[in-house]
């Protein structure tokens, strides 16, 4: 058994359902099938894809993704979904880290990796569209000329390795981690019992299929139960006003900076989402104030916690436990074990902060070419998320910070996460983040990072006061730089490093 099975099943007992839209493009169960099935058996022959090997692709979202991606699947091999917002330099970096046998790109994209062909003499470059002014093979052209029922590998299961992706880089190099089918499974079976997901739900994603959580909150999930799955390309705030209305979306998940683009856009006051069972939220955490004006419109906001070494999922909210959690990252998922540990590995008691681990079938299987990576982060099965976070009585588990984020002031620990909280709600900032800046007295001290809202008049003083009487002194920032805006990777993180840069080009100025 493999996960190409349930796009086979779907189309035995529902052929005519529509799977998964993305723009003009519409697929019913039994044309994925058919069009799975081709596709596989094109990549098996003449491609030369076996099990193990990579395929690559570049392109925003579409349909035609999880096509290639189900096929993979069906011949064992490791689907490895590309960054299309990088840069060529960053694509040369992970593609010769990972060598894939194939490459699909779309056609606006192919400019990132013309310069980097004849750097990867064994990889076959296919595109995407039929329009393309290459001399690839094309995607259509490789479905019209396989037949169905060729591409398939009689040991290809549920224990390969399928998913390769690269983590978001907010620090350092990216590091390939790799997700089995199985982990995409018990994933999917999470999804379900956090969003009640069943077959009759309409699903909108709008965030990328590059990233763990635009291709498994809510899109796998959706075709393990033979829901119905609409992608756009990008997120644009009008369109998704337009097709949350329109097509009767009962789940979706929205960033927070998404979420924040929406709010601000005048049709959120009169928006009908009646249809909107929830949205989920996750990739960084979300201020409160965000959450609540989402829950006054009547919809839950359900956050979930994780990352890309988790499938994400790993602890969530639910719609019924939405309002009890409300700044949490939920509680433990159905097929999963979390706890948090002090710095001797010792299990901690409700209230007490450390290190979040987490272990079960969707926990990564190792990271790409980098044993000593995959030792650090795997131990006796736990993965070892980098994350502090708390647990409360109830079993709601909060994330303080990252730990690599945590700021040491003169013994004292501040976690950057709790000031941006405070900073979210101040009059005048559009985005806020704190750092921490070696300090000859104190060790190191906060320092806020601040983008005014267009027109705002705000100074540094107004800033600082805003903090007064909700933190202890000595967590208070010792500074406010104002910037244009912050630098955000492609799930809208805050990438800290560059900010630290900023910060200490400011003091060698």
């Amino acid at each position: 058994m493999n996960l190409s099975d349930w796009i086979d099943k779907h189309a035995d007992f529902t052929p005519d359902k529509m799977a998964v839209r993305c723009g003009e493009l519409e697929l019913t169960y039994a044309e994925m099938a058919r069009d799975v099935s081709r596709m596989a058996a094109a990549l098996k022959a003449p491609l030369g894809v076996e099990r193990g090997d990579r395929v690559a692709l570049l392109a925003q979202n579409t349909a035609q993704t999880l096509v290639i991606a189900f096929a993979c699947a069906r011949l064992g091999a490791i689907f490895q979904p590309l960054n299309w917002r990088q840069a060529a330099p960053e694509h040369i970096y992970v593609l010769t880290d990972s060598r894939p046998k194939v490459l699909f790109a779309a056609s606006s994209l192919h400019n990132l990796i013309e310069g980097i062909v004849d750097d990867l003499p064994t990889m076959t470059f296919i595109s995407l569209d039929e329009d393309a002014e290459t001399d690839w093979p094309t995607y259509q052209s490789l479905l019209d000329d396989s037949p169905e029922g060729a591409g398939s590998d009689a040991h290809a299961s549920l224990e390969d390795s399928f998913l390769l992706c690269y983590t978001s880089g907010t620090t350092g190099r990216p590091k390939g981690a790799v997700l089995s089918q199985n982990a995409i499974f018990f994933n999917a079976v999470n999804s379900r019992h956090m969003h009640g997901l069943t077959g009759d739900d309409e699903v909108l994603v709008t965030i990328p299929l590059f990233h763990v959580g635009g291709m498994n909150i809510l899109s796998t999930p959706s075709l393990h139960v033979g829901a119905s799955l609409t992608l756009t390309p990008v997120f644009e705030v009008g369109q998704t006003f337009d097709i949350l209305e329109q097509r009767g979306i009962n789940l979706t998940v929205l960033v927070p900076t998404q979420l924040t683009a929406m709010l601000a856009h005048p049709r959120w006051q009169t928006a009908d989402l009646s249809r909107l069972r929830c949205i989920s939220s996750g990739s960084t955490l979300v201020p409160t104030s965000l959450i609540e004006r989402i829950h006054d419109k009547g919809v839950p906001l359900i956050q979930v916690y994780g990352s890309t070494e988790t499938t994400p999922l790993a602890t969530y909210l639910t719609i019924e436990t939405a309002q009890r959690g409300i700044g949490s990252g939920g509680k433990t998922a159905l097929h999963c074990q979390v706890k948090v540990v002090d710095d001797d590995n010792q299990t901690l008691p409700a209230g007490k902060s450390g290190e979040v681990l987490v272990k079960g079938p969707n926990v990564l299987k190792e990271y790409w070419n980098d044993p000593q990576s995959t030792q650090q982060a795997l131990k006796d099965g736990w993965f070892y998320t980098g994350d502090i976070g708390r647990f409360d009585e109830d079993g709601f588990l909060y994330i303080d910070d990252r730990k690599k984020d945590l700021i040491i002031s003169g013994s004292e620990n501040i976690y950057p996460a709790m000031l941006e909280n405070i900073l979210a709600d101040c009059p005048g900032i559009s985005e806020a983040t704190i750092v921490g800046r070696p300090n000859d007295k104190w060790g190191e001290v906060a320092i806020a990072v601040v983008a005014k809202e267009k027109g705002a008049e705000l100074e540094a003083e107004a800033v600082l006061r805003h903090f007064d009487g909700r933190i202890g002194r000595f967590a208070i920032p010792h500074e406010v730089i104002f910037v244009d805006a912050l630098p955000r990777n492609a799930m809208g993180k805050v990438v800290k490093d560059e900010v630290r840069a900023m910060v200490r080009d400011r003091i060698e100025a």
